[in-house]
């Protein structure tokens, strides 16, 4: 089946913020589109948000007002369920309730021709589920955009197990005419970006429980990893009682595997209604006035006055080269194990362990553990985490010495595994489970997660660059520390650490 022409019509059913983001897509690929809503106040609402988007397009000089006007001519409301009869494609983007969903496609497909396919929005819902009702099941599909639609490049084209092949590619052939980038999935709890990005907020939320850092810092730190936002400001942006709500249904869908479990921390802001921006209050305060508190960063510290590295420092091995560049005199000589000598003490790559383990295992007291970035010399902040016997003027210079790269040293507290790089092992073991379980492939799971929530590196690419083995490593160093079944590693990541396998061919 291909895709849609030009001359099909699409209808939209809901114009919410995300029913008239898809409607303004499928208008602007030159769709004759139907919006359609029983409340003619969100209706005309949803109308209204397309033009505004549409002037501010035309103001920034990315539209003519010729093309906006034709986009607008391809626009139309309704308020009448007949009136999108006849279309060639239906997406629903209506509430998040199974029997309402069931509910609607039931309607339609009583009254739209047998080839009219029918899609859903939903991001949480099974397809399979919302099919089983329908007397033509093979014709629904799921067309997930993310918010904002006209925007998000993103469409994951999740297919039930009654959705027919033909159906699929016609539709994953429509988004990329509508300049979408489309991504194929078996419909599963999550599909790929809910189920894989659950660790970038659970880490995180696990981190603030523990005291090893607060809100700004932690986030700070995941920035300067190479995340485009850090986690809280994230969650307060998607609204926690949409992300909480995601994390719990996925949990439970899962029969409450531990990967998943939900944050009481983050329950007790739903609970208190401090759902973030959209309430002016989550982890931040976004009131007139509040302010931004800022990362807890150390001190200037004295940078060592040379320093030798040894054996090779692995993904941070271009702080080899940063520190050649520096003023501080580098020497470097073999060893099995890459760190950064100090005069006392050493710095090394965390590895999930803490340094005050790492400190235990290698014999020097004075150990300080850094965090993961995917790229050094861009990098604002990092963390460092000191082990439990270190010394004052060992910590002081590993911070000049970051300091002395410019990059702000946030010291947080001995914790198994620092933010980014204890996160990124868990949103790689979650991709290698997805792939494992034959959800989408490995092309799909990264092109989700960079189109999706915009990460700088797809996590399985990312584990290519690291390394399985060293993700494998870090992951059962924390399920040792923290003898907690969530960081169990995937059978998949095993196999590739144990055959010095990739996940991509090379």
């Amino acid at each position: 089946m291909p895709a849609l022409a030009k001359s099909d019509r699409v209808a939209v059913i809901g114009a919410g913020i995300m029913g008239a983001g898809i409607a303004q897509v499928a208008a602007a690929a030159g769709h004759p589109t139907i919006l359609y809503d029983t409340n003619r106040t969100a209706l005309h609402r949803g109308i209204q948000s397309v033009r505004e988007q549409l002037d501010k397009q035309v103001k920034r000089g990315k539209m003519t007002s010729d093309a906006v006007n034709q986009l607008l001519a391809n626009l139309r409301p309704a308020d009448q369920i007949g009136e999108v009869a006849g279309s060639h494609l239906i997406i629903e983007a209506i509430v998040e309730d199974l029997a309402t969903k069931q509910s609607l496609f039931t309607q339609l497909q009583r009254f739209c021709p047998p080839q009219t396919i029918l899609a859903s929005n939903t991001s949480s819902l099974s397809i399979t589920a919302i099919a089983s009702a329908l007397v033509r099941p093979e014709n629904l599909i799921g067309m997930h955009f993310f918010n904002p639609a006209q925007v998000m490049q993103l469409v994951e084209v999740v297919s039930g197990i009654n959705t027919s092949p033909a159906v699929a590619e016609s539709i994953t052939a429509t988004a990329l005419n509508w300049g979408k980038r489309p991504v194929r999935a078996r419909s599963t709890p999550g599909f790929i970006v809910n189920r894989v990005a659950r660790a970038y907020y659970a880490e995180a939320l696990r981190l603030l429980e523990e005291g090893v850092a607060d809100v700004s810092t932690l986030d700070a730190v995941m920035r300067g990893g190479g995340f485009p936002m850090g986690p809280f400001e994230l969650m307060d942006l998607i609204g926690h009682d949409i992300n909480y709500a995601v994390t719990t249904s996925i949990h439970s869908a899962f029969y409450n595997d531990p990967r998943f479990l939900p944050s009481q921390r983050q329950k007790e802001l739903v609970d208190g209604g401090l759902l973030g921006r959209k309430t002016g209050r989550g982890f931040y305060d976004y009131r007139d006035n509040a302010g931004r508190p800022q990362p807890v960063t150390a001190p200037p510290g004295a940078a060592p006055p040379a320093v030798e590295i040894v054996g090779d420092l692995g993904a941070a091995e271009s702080l080899a080269e940063m520190l050649a560049e520096s003023s501080i005199p580098v020497s470097r000589k073999p060893g099995t194990r890459g760190y950064i000598a100090l005069e006392n003490g050493q710095i090394a790559l965390s590895d999930g362990r803490t340094a005050t383990r790492r400190s235990l295992d290698d014999g020097i007291p004075d150990t300080i553990l850094f965090d993961l970035s995917v790229n050094y010399a861009k990098a604002r902040h990092i963390a460092l985490a000191p082990g439990h016997n270190c010394s004052d003027r060992s910590l002081a210079q590993a911070t000049g010495l970051f300091q002395k790269l410019g990059i702000q040293v946030a010291v947080v507290d001995d914790t198994p595994g620092l933010p980014v790089i204890r996160t990124l092992c868990m949103l790689v073991n979650e991709a290698a489970e997805t792939l494992l379980h034959q959800v989408c492939d490995a092309v799909a799971i990264d092109t989700a997660m960079e189109a999706g929530v915009n990460y700088p590196l797809g996590p399985l690419a990312w584990a290519d660059r690291l390394s399985p083995a060293v993700v494998l490593e870090v992951l059962e160093n924390l399920q040792r520390s923290y003898g907690f079944d969530r960081y169990r590693p995937s059978l998949l990541l095993r196999r590739k650490a144990e055959t010095g396998g990739r996940f991509h061919d090379a």
